[in-house]
């Protein structure tokens, strides 16, 4: 095989990894130990996330032309590639918190719901709860008054029965 075709073949494959992606996030890993990194990709791939290497050249053919374009222009060192189909804001999240650990990996940019972000926005994306957290918050908030409700009327048949 040429060297031409395996890198086209490397194209596609960043292509169909972000086709139909919620979320990708770029980081530089340099300085990361063997252990935090094998840590890293264990607590992204918990959350189906997709944590992978690629050549800056082949990252920015395969961002061309798509919401993700954004990102070439942070293309430079060495970057790896979070990128999630289901929450959003799991990448961002778990790179975030990981940071705080691990002072080597930086955060440079991503694309949230096809909105570019950069280091600054990706750390404010990163403290927004999940998808399920924030249901089960507005779940609880939703029940509670009706709990609350049901109380008192238990407490009045109640106090009712009593005076009966």
């Amino acid at each position: 095989m040429a060297k031409l075709e395996l890198k086209q073949t490397v194209v596609e494959e960043i292509k169909e990894l972000l086709n139909g992606a919620k979320t990708a996030v770029l980081v530089d890993y340099r300085g990361l130990t063997v252990e935090q990194d094998t840590k890293l990709r264990k607590q992204l791939r918990q959350e189906n996330v997709t944590y992978k290497v690629y050549k800056n050249t082949m990252v920015n053919f395969a961002v061309k032309g798509t919401e993700f374009e954004e990102l070439s222009k942070h293309l430079e060192g060495p970057t790896a590639i979070a990128v999630s189909s289901e929450d959003a804001t799991a990448p961002a999240r778990i790179l975030y918190k990981f940071t705080e650990n691990a002072e080597a990996l930086q955060i440079k940019a991503g694309v949230v719901d096809g909105t570019y972000y950069d280091e600054a926005g990706i750390k404010v994306i990163a403290t927004v709860p999940s998808r399920e957290e924030l249901l089960s918050k507005f779940l609880g908030s939703i029940q509670s008054p009706i709990t609350n409700f049901a109380r008192v009327i238990k407490q009045i048949a109640e106090k009712n029965e009593a005076t009966a």
